[in-house]
């Protein structure tokens, strides 16, 4: 099928990475952030995007919402739930992540409107999975079920596809009413898709939630991913090579693991590209600032400096050369999975802010190949693109 085929609703949409992997056969009728900045950036990458709302989740109504979705997908805010930086309120209870709440009080009222949306993705941190000690996790999967939706998920990490270590984890929950395809769903848990903290809390539901699980045979990508090498620029754009000193300084936060690596990279005969993070390790009794560099071919995880994180640094070594400097906004789009067409916000930050925000656009590729385009396909009924309805708020 090459024609738009599906609809769906796009939910804290950022800069449109989840629309991206979704493709051509699927048509947006409603998006929306609070952003304005990501907004400016959707409506220029979705040729001017009328479909996009730029205000807080709690302002969208019912009404304004299309009918005939297919799917909405919602990669709700991570920032309470993720391992980084300080929560003295955390998980589904505060303000960003929890606005979940009002996207699924949203999802609700559509459902008691009798115009349920047949499948909705939730795309978060594994944090997700132990914040509150399981609760929220528990919270969550009682109150899809309890609109009649068989619910599983997986954690999917980004380097299966890409040169970035991010795994993430999925919900996907599908209206009682829509057929699922056997082939799609797994007879026993299957790997690499569900490690031990999944698992674990899976093991933690009641019972009653367990009997709406479901386990999804999701194949592993054979295609060789992309090397970090061919990502890195050779003379990037929007950021500058540190100093000598600003570089030793960098080295001088480094563990002597961590100059080991810098070493081992000196001794070959070909340039070598590491990645690195700033981390505040406990060391003695006391917070030390360190530098940890990885020489694996694989980036780092991107992250927003709001999520309590330091920005990415580039560290290119060639025998006794070392230079370094923060990672390019190009750089940080194609560690997304995006292509050269997509355009960037002209401020570093803003660049920077977007990416580390937003969800890889091959994985969304890999889900809606085998899992969501499968269930379409098998209730064309139901999930076929239909003249749409709009519903002035």
């Amino acid at each position: 099928m090459d024609k738009l085929d599906y609809t769906f609703y796009e939910f804290f949409a950022g800069g449109g990475l989840a629309r991206k992997g979704l493709g051509a056969k699927w048509e947006c009728l409603f998006a929306n952030d609070i952003n304005p900045k990501k907004g400016d950036v959707y409506r220029y990458n979705f040729n001017g995007a009328p479909e996009l709302t730029t205000a807080d989740v709690k302002q969208v109504t019912p009404r304004m919402l299309p009918d005939g979705a297919s799917l909405a997908w919602a990669s709700f805010p991570c920032q309470d739930l993720s391992l980084a930086g300080p929560k003295p309120i955390s998980g589904l209870s505060a303000k960003r992540s929890g606005t979940f709440w009002p996207f699924w009080e949203l999802m609700s009222q559509l459902d008691d409107q009798g115009r349920p949306v047949p499948i909705i993705v939730l795309e978060n941190v594994a944090g997700l999975l132990n914040s509150n000690r399981g609760k929220d996790f528990t919270s969550l999967i009682q109150v899809i079920t309890e609109k009649q939706y068989r619910v599983g998920a997986l954690i999917v990490d980004a380097e299966k596809f890409i040169p970035q270590s991010r795994p993430r984890l999925f919900i996907i929950a599908i209206k009682d009413s829509i057929k699922i395809p056997d082939h799609i769903i797994g007879k026993k848990v299957a790997d690499p898709w569900v490690p031990n903290n999944l698992l674990k809390a899976y093991c933690n539901l009641p019972n009653d939630l367990k009997k709406n699980w479901l386990w999804w045979n999701l194949p592993v990508p054979q295609k060789p991913r992309r090397e970090l090498k061919t990502i890195i620029e050779k003379n990037p754009l929007g950021v500058k090579f540190h100093s000598q000193s600003e570089t030793e300084k960098i080295l001088s936060l480094m563990s002597q693991t961590n100059l080991n690596k810098v070493k081992k990279a000196q001794q070959t005969d070909k340039i070598q590209v590491g990645t690195i993070y700033k981390r505040t390790r406990k060391e003695n009794g006391k917070s030390v600032q360190r530098a940890e560099v990885r020489f694996d071919g694989i980036s780092g995880c991107l992250r927003t400096p709001a999520g309590g994180s330091s920005r990415q640094i580039i560290l290119v070594v060639e025998g006794k050369s070392i230079r370094s400097r923060l990672i390019s906004p190009l750089e940080a789009a194609r560690l997304m999975g995006l292509d050269e067409t997509y355009k960037l916000p002209t401020k570093y930050n803003d660049a920077y802010h977007l990416m580390g925000d937003a969800v890889v656009v091959p994985v969304v590729q890999w889900l809606e190949c085998h899992i969501l385009a499968p269930i379409c396909q098998s209730n064309s009924g139901i999930c076929t693109l239909q003249s749409p309805k709009v519903r002035v708020a």
